[in-house]
């Protein structure tokens, strides 16, 4: 018997059966930053974009990768274009800071899981109902902080003088480091900042000179993470230099050259992996990572390319238990997997071990830091 459907009726069922933009495989955006001032950073990250998972649940993943020049508009701008005309299911990126508190909003009220690869821990800190969306792929700023500040009581370190970014990660290191010298009775004397494009510090490094600090924290990234450093190095300075993880790769040192050494910092046991032992869980998932990266691009991938590695497989482990609820491309099957990434519990990863809450969605714990020196122009485990 031939049953006839009329044709609103048949749309009607077909759109039940098969909603608006579903896919046949889960899609992931990707923004990094591979030009413009931060693309030592970002050009990591996109490099990592082949080496990520391609299967989970039974589903193929497929990566769209997209460009920001390292500015806020065009991270903005290419969002949007992900959400409204790729229809991905989550986002990684984009690489800055900065970057990522201007795309906050556009993947909250899209209702998109994104997972930042980001220093400041301002992303998602204090919880809301935009940041809810977002998750953070790099250690939290109190996590290293602590490590840092523990350090400086130890050495019996008094005065302390600062100079960060004059963006959301130099806002967010200031704030937190601020406040914690403050608790362990540290005194903060002179505070200066910089802007991630700029040439010359010199005369903030003067005013930091002036004030004589026992040490010194240098909150930026990347390559300019050394200009502070270098600078004040060539003007005498002979106090600690302190640094932030976001100055955790080769251009660091290599900008920074006999500056750099004796500079500690707290970031990931990517780091110094020789000296790491064997029964860290994250130890054989990093040498894997490297070892393809290696294989690929003949060459060792900063920590900031690892980041983007781990937000990989936080949507691997997340994928199967989103495909229970609904299908890719909906608005259901993005929901489902904002709350199984929210629920991820002890996954081991490159840079520590994640375990998230819906007040924590960064994950981390002491796990997910080491306390690091530059001795011989070299990273090392500080003793």
């Amino acid at each position: 018997m031939n049953i006839r459907i009329p044709g609103a009726a048949l749309a009607a069922v077909l759109a039940l059966a098969f909603p608006l933009h579903a896919h046949a495989q889960v899609k992931v955006g990707v923004v990094v930053s591979a030009t413009g001032p931060t693309a030592l950073v970002g050009i990591p990250q996109k490099n990592t974009v082949p080496l990520l998972p391609t299967q989970a649940g039974g589903q193929t993943i497929e990566y769209i990768t997209l460009d920001d020049a390292s500015d806020p508009t065009q991270t903005v701008t290419a969002f949007k274009k992900l959400i409204t005309e790729s229809h991905v299911d989550a986002l990684i990126g984009p690489t800055g800071s900065p970057n990522s508190m201007s795309v906050l909003q556009f993947a909250a009220e899209s209702g998109t899981p994104m997972l930042a690869p980001v220093g400041a821990a301002s992303v998602v800190l204090p919880m809301t109902e935009q940041k809810k969306w977002a998750f953070k792929t790099t250690q939290n700023t109190d996590i290293i902080a602590q490590a840092l500040v523990q350090d400086m009581v130890k050495r019996g370190i008094k005065t302390v003088g600062f100079i960060g970014f004059a963006d959301a990660y130099g806002d967010d290191w200031y704030q937190v480091f601020s406040r914690m010298a403050k608790d362990q009775g540290l005194d903060l004397i002179a505070t200066e900042r910089y802007q991630r494009t700029d040439t010359s510090v010199t005369g903030q490094a003067l005013k930091l000179l002036a004030a004589k600090p026992d040490a010194i924290l240098v909150a930026g990234t990347g390559g300019a993470a050394a200009l502070p450093q270098t600078t004040l190095a060539q003007q005498g300075y002979k106090g600690r230099f302190y640094q932030t993880h976001g100055a955790a790769l080769p251009a660091f040192l290599k900008f920074a050259g006999k500056s750099a050494e004796g500079t500690i910092l707290a970031a990931s046991l990517m780091l110094v992996l020789p000296e790491i032992p064997d029964s860290n869980p994250s130890k054989p998932i990093v040498q894997d990572y490297i070892q393809r990266y290696q294989a690929k691009y003949g060459e060792t991938p900063a920590t900031f390319g690892a980041n983007v590695y781990d937000a990989g497989l936080l949507l691997q482990h997340a994928i199967p238990t989103a495909l229970k609820s609904a299908q890719p491309g909906t608005p259901e099957f993005r929901r489902a997997l904002r709350d199984a990434l929210e629920q991820t519990h002890e996954l081991v990863a490159t840079q520590g071990v994640y375990s998230m809450t819906p007040e924590d969605h960064s994950g981390f714990d002491k796990r997910g830091r080491e306390l690091i020196t530059v001795k011989d122009g070299a990273w090392t485990l500080l003793h």
